[in-house]
């Protein structure tokens, strides 16, 4: 879902909004009396809600106050939520660091709940951000190699998200269910073992290439008139600062290798016409 926010919002670096949907690195967010939005996701900066939000919020750090109407969830990490008396809440209101303050009259229609994210402090938070900081470094080298030895095809790639989206999606599903399941039936047939190993070894630079396609079709989406290297690192930027949320991190994860793989398909099929 998250995702699919980043494809129709073009905005500065900073900050990405289209339609309803808005996705801001850093700044604050004001959804006035009389206006409406789809999902927000703010990496760092405060939430303020007076209109109706239709949809989710999520805030890595800051503050999110509530005056008007969420339909959704409301998910804070290091911040807190603020529910003025004529707030109104569809889902649940989560968060993992201060507890919610919910002014009389206020309703949540889900569940105050706390998650745990101890487990990210001590050596569990030094090895989490060592592994985080590893594989960005990771994806963005291979993403500007990839772009200088085959910026065309890079193109071609975020090309493919200009049409349908529906269609990457669903290639690239196929080709994530159908590679191993492959590689497990070359390695039954004993004659194709090499074959198979050979296809679980490349899954990981396989997916690993996917994510990074899909980090530059994000940052051309958004930074549509500038140059591909700067259309890349915003990409990066974006989903990798989603990475560092816990509760969304796999989903994002996997939803940028499928549209990643499906977009490189779909490229690869209209090359060869």
């Amino acid at each position: 879902m998250l995702l699919a926010l980043c494809w129709m919002l073009p905005a500065s670096a900073l900050a990405a909004s289209e339609n309803d949907e808005r996705i801001v690195l850093v700044g604050p967010v004001l959804v006035d009396r009389g206006e409406s939005s789809g999902d927000i996701v703010v990496g760092q900066g405060d939430v303020n809600v007076r209109g109706d939000v239709r949809g989710d919020i999520i805030v890595a750090d800051g503050d999110v106050t509530i005056r008007g109407e969420v339909t959704g969830d409301v998910v804070t990490f290091n911040g807190k939520s603020i529910l003025g008396r004529r707030a109104q809440v569809g889902g649940d209101v989560v968060y993992a660091k201060s507890k919610p303050q919910i002014a009389s009259g206020a309703t949540v229609e889900g569940k105050l709940e706390k998650i745990d994210i101890g487990d990210y402090g001590g050596f569990g938070g030094i090895a989490f951000f060592a592994f985080w900081l590893a594989a960005t470094i990771s994806v963005l080298l291979l993403g500007l190699l990839l772009l200088a030895l085959a910026p065309k095809a890079a193109d071609a790639v975020a090309g493919v998200a200009r049409g349908s989206k529906v269609m990457p999606f669903l290639w690239g599903l196929l080709v994530f269910i159908l590679i191993p399941i492959l590689a497990a039936l070359c390695i039954l047939t004993l004659v194709g073992i090499p074959l198979g190993v050979g296809l679980l070894l490349a899954l990981i630079p396989i997916y690993a290439l996917a994510y990074t396609a899909a980090a530059f079709v994000v940052g051309r989406l958004i930074m549509q008139k500038r140059g591909r290297i700067l259309a890349f690192v915003v990409g990066v930027i974006i989903l990798r600062l989603l990475a560092l949320i816990p509760f969304v991190s796999s989903l994002i994860w996997f939803l940028a290798t499928i549209f990643g793989l499906g977009a490189i398909f779909v490229a690869i099929l209209r090359a060869r016409k």
